[in-house]
């Protein structure tokens, strides 16, 4: 049985979220189903009684070649061990599949391994960059005045809506957002640090969290090659032996750091719902979700997770 979950359930789809991504910090899990998670937008297929199978679909407002859609991104999606290979999963994408075919243009999906999703009509749109830093790749500057950390929401607002004008294909992002974002690094043991100039205008931040002794930039916000350096610094300053720095595969920072390894990985999924609706509405023949994103006036930035 394919239904939406209820409160009551909670606990047991945190339970199959923490079996199923084993990967995942458990306090992000924690963070999740205390402060994000929301019944209502999630499915479940129930096999005598028990969940055997659940997916979050979550629905955001998109921005795509100068127009505001209203798209969804799938994530959670999994099956209990004991109840795989069974078809549980594919009964559940099914319906839900069938609800974003007559709701919205485009669906969105976070995926590790892209090939279980490519039969429901998904493809990879769009990949991310890590890359690789030492103390020996990035120039040590003699002062890091301006650096602050836990800057305030309205100000992350500001330099992340200069920053983004930049790209293409992205969330809408409002200050509710980022009263949201702060807790959620904070509740995972990280950290937000911040560069203002001279003048005090906010230049760029970075999500900074530790991972055994290396810390990963998830997220680095920069206006200009000042912001830049000042935050990698910060982040190098930490005690660490390397900084993680994942970026779009836009951003060629590679060519600021030569000497540093990267690599280019899968991030997001799409699927094109209505080629014909699509087509008349940003007046231009798109048969494949390849196409719609091959279209696209400027690079990709599908920074999202929830």
């Amino acid at each position: 049985m394919i239904l939406k979950a209820k409160e009551e359930m909670t606990s047991e789809i945190k339970q199959i979220w923490k079996t199923c991504f084993p990967e995942v910090d458990p306090r992000y899990v924690e963070h999740y189903f205390k402060v994000i998670y929301k019944p209502e937008n999630c499915y479940v297929n129930l096999v005598n009684n028990h969940i055997a199978s659940t997916l979050v679909r979550n629905i955001h407002p998109f921005i795509f070649n100068g127009k505001i859609l209203q798209i969804s991104m799938l994530s959670g999606v999994c099956t209990v061990p004991e109840q795989r290979g069974k078809g549980y999963m594919r009964e559940l994408m099914d319906i839900v599949l069938d609800v974003c075919d007559h709701t919205e243009l485009i669906t969105l999906l976070q995926a590790t391994n892209p090939s279980m999703y490519e039969g429901y009509g998904f493809r990879t749109v769009y990949n991310r960059k890590e890359i690789l830093l030492e103390r020996k790749d990035v120039k040590r500057i003699p002062s890091l005045y301006g650096c602050q950390y836990d800057p305030k929401p309205i100000e992350l607002l500001k330099v992340y809506s200069n920053f983004i004008k930049r790209f293409n294909g992205f969330y809408a992002r409002d200050l509710e957002y980022f009263v949201y974002f702060k807790k959620e690094i904070i509740a995972r043991g990280g950290k937000l640090v911040a560069y203002f100039n001279s003048k005090g205008t906010i230049m760029g931040y970075a999500v900074l969290i530790p991972e055994n002794d290396a810390m990963k930039i998830e997220e680095l916000i920069y206006l200009d090659s000042t912001s830049l350096s000042k935050l990698l610094n910060v982040a190098l300053n930490e005690r660490v032996s390397s900084v993680h720095l994942h970026v779009s595969e836009a951003e060629e920072l590679q060519k600021i750091f030569p000497e540093a390894k990267y690599r280019v990985y899968p991030s997001t999924m799409a699927r094109l719902n209505d080629k014909v609706l699509f087509s008349k509405l940003f007046a231009e023949r798109a048969e494949t979700v390849e196409q719609v994103f091959a279209n696209s006036r400027k690079p990709l930035n599908l920074n999202e997770f929830f």
